[in-house]
């Protein structure tokens, strides 16, 4: 299935169920969001990756228009829907100021695997008490799945943008489950550092080393 979309390039990741804030001040863009919020139709927000616009993307559903100010900004809340791949940017649109895309939504499969997923939950959780962080997930226990967690686990913008692109619970499970297990040692590390920064200078508690020299001859 391919259909044309508007689009509103961001240089982050949106993940299907997430939910987005934002903050919208660009005529361009306030002109999109009337568009859609009138017709009720969904738009999509392709991530930008180093200045560039990729070709995967997420498209995103308006939930609600918080708050419109004096000068037409507005505060609006939306959601992640589905994953689209761009096959066609349209950089001008008859009549708008935004662009559009036409785009294909390849088939995503949900379906993961339990224990994996909680070993990467335990990892993250691990991750998040090194860092004596406190997160809260929208699902819990087996409802969960590699979208709800990714933006917690303490991935760049290139390998959030790397997950989005695989089509299978069970990859994006694997993906973040590698990523845990190269950054929890290198955050260990860091906190043993801070630890010996933090006693510099300061009075130590420590004992000698007992030399053990044995009997001696007589």
């Amino acid at each position: 299935m391919t259909n044309f979309i508007p689009i509103f390039p961001l240089a982050l990741v949106v993940y299907p169920g997430e939910e987005l804030k934002l903050h919208i001040f660009e005529p361009r863009y306030k002109q999109l969001i009337a568009d859609c919020h009138e017709s009720k139709k969904p738009f999509g927000i392709p991530s930008v990756i180093q200045n560039q616009v990729a070709e995967m993307g997420t498209l995103v559903e308006i939930i609600e228009i918080v708050k419109k100010y004096d000068n037409g900004e507005l505060d609006i809340r939306t959601k992640g829907t589905r994953v689209f791949k761009v096959l066609e940017m349209i950089p001008t649109i008859p009549d708008k100021g935004y662009s559009g895309a036409i785009v294909s939504y390849p088939q995503n499969e949900y379906i993961g695997n339990r224990d994996l997923m909680e070993i990467v939950v335990g990892a993250m959780k691990e991750l998040h008490k090194m860092l004596n962080l406190v997160k809260q997930f929208k699902a819990s226990g087996d409802s969960l799945c590699s979208y709800d967690i990714a933006h917690h686990a303490g991935m760049s913008l290139d390998e959030e943008y790397e997950m989005l692109g695989l089509m299978k619970e069970l990859q994006r499970q694997e993906y973040l489950r590698r990523h845990l297990k190269k950054v929890l040692p290198v955050v260990a590390e860091m906190e043993s550092l801070k630890e010996k920064v933090k006693l510099n200078g300061h009075f130590r508690n420590l004992g000698g080393f007992e030399f053990n020299f044995g009997d001696s001859a007589t």
